[in-house]
């Protein structure tokens, strides 16, 4: 191991965007992933029937900073795509975020006029309220849409999503689903939208395949490295280089101060029997079902596949530590981060240890933001 300058932990875009850099900038670079492929959660790979899916749940990609588009434009072409979401609440379907369409799809012709003009004129158009701002409006038409809209939207898919009641979840996850005073029945409103036109998959082969960087499926980091006396070990050996470990931070240090809870997701892809199954990429199941939502590849990806198409459900549930569970979204509340300063607080007593990403940071990221924040790790490890 005396020959890499770095380690990374994971091959999702956290680590493979921090690999492809240094080693393109002459870093020996070793890349050890747990899973038997690369790319993490946004692999992707073709179906029994052909289609092209994403193993773990949708990924969209979205962004308005030009670097990433400018970074990633480098290991793909895009297909033009942007990502619309319906939401079914029992017998209504609407455009989400709840926007001005939504409100024609929910209310009579002259209601809905009322309140358009009354939330145009409180809140200006092309802006995105909160729903708790919306409840504390003066006019009653206004609150009682804010109700509507909270429990036909909010309300019971983020009981399904986090098994937790709204007012249980940090403000900065619930304000993700706000009302858009706009016609933009667009889910994102980035400058740069798109979908990779060979897959995500591509495109971390094509980040990774290069003379300084040297991969390794199917192994845990923790089998090659380990942590102690504020030096770090690979091997048996102490290891001078930097690791950059994108895994979860409790896993890491063994639960020494207990486990950090997150949310899992179960999937049950579906194969039907016809070109399409639903009208939109992404429909919410915002009341009723026990999925959260189902999901068509073909929508997304643009692929022409005549005669079949597939599906996944999703269901969230709890994550058990020690399992086959994937941790997908940290629970973040003061307690939980409390917790995992005492993780951030031991893994800071090794100068060489650098953490990076939603499990390592305990956060949630988008992908853009996650390929941002590599991007700018590697200017501080470069020294730029």
């Amino acid at each position: 191991m005396d020959n890499y300058d770095l380690i990374i932990a994971g091959s999702g875009f956290a680590g493979s965007t921090c690999a492809a850099v240094l080693a393109n900038k002459g870093k020996k670079v070793l890349v050890l992933e747990k899973r038997s492929h690369i790319g993490g959660n946004a692999y992707d790979c073709k179906d029994e029937h052909g289609i092209l899916i994403h193993k773990y749940g949708p990924h969209i990609f979205h962004t308005d900073s030009k670097r990433v588009y400018n970074f990633l434009s480098k290991y793909t072409e895009w297909n033009d795509y942007s990502h619309q979401v319906l939401a079914k609440a029992a017998d209504l379907e609407f455009p989400v975020p709840f926007n001005l369409n939504s409100l024609y799809r929910v209310y009579e012709k002259n209601k809905a006029e009322e309140l358009e003009e009354k939330l145009i004129s409180s809140y200006g158009k092309e802006n995105k309220i909160s729903i708790a701002k919306l409840r504390e409006s003066a006019d009653k038409d206004i609150r009682e849409l804010a109700e509507f809209v909270y429990e036909k939207v909010f309300l019971y898919y983020t009981m399904k999503q986090w098994g937790k009641r709204p007012e249980e979840i940090d403000p900065q996850t619930t304000a993700r689903v706000p009302v858009f005073i706009s016609r933009d029945n667009r889910y994102f409103q980035d400058k740069y939208q798109g979908m990779p036109k060979d897959g995500y998959t591509s495109i971390f082969e094509k980040m990774l395949c290069h003379k300084n960087i040297t991969v390794k499926t199917s192994i845990d980091a923790k089998q090659l490295i380990c942590f102690t006396d504020n030096k770090i070990y690979c091997n048996g050996k102490e290891f001078f280089g930097k690791v950059i470990y994108t895994g979860a931070l409790d896993e890491l240090f063994n639960y020494e101060f207990g486990a950090l809870p997150y949310r899992t997701l179960d999937f049950e892809f579906e194969n039907h029997p016809v070109t399409l199954f639903q009208s939109h990429a992404t429909v919410n199941y915002t009341v009723d079902m026990p999925y959260t939502r189902i999901t068509e590849f073909k929508h997304l990806t643009g692929q022409k596949h005549e005669g079949c198409t597939s599906t996944v459900k999703e269901y969230s549930r709890g994550y058990i530590h020690n399992s086959s569970d994937i941790p997908y979204y940290a629970i973040i509340n003061e307690e939980n981060n409390t917790l995992y300063q005492k993780y951030a607080s031991k893994a800071s007593e090794f100068d060489n240890l650098f953490l990076l990403g939603r499990l390592a940071e305990y956060k949630y990221y988008n992908m853009d933001k996650i390929i941002l924040l590599a991007l700018e790790l590697c200017d501080k490890l470069l020294g730029r």
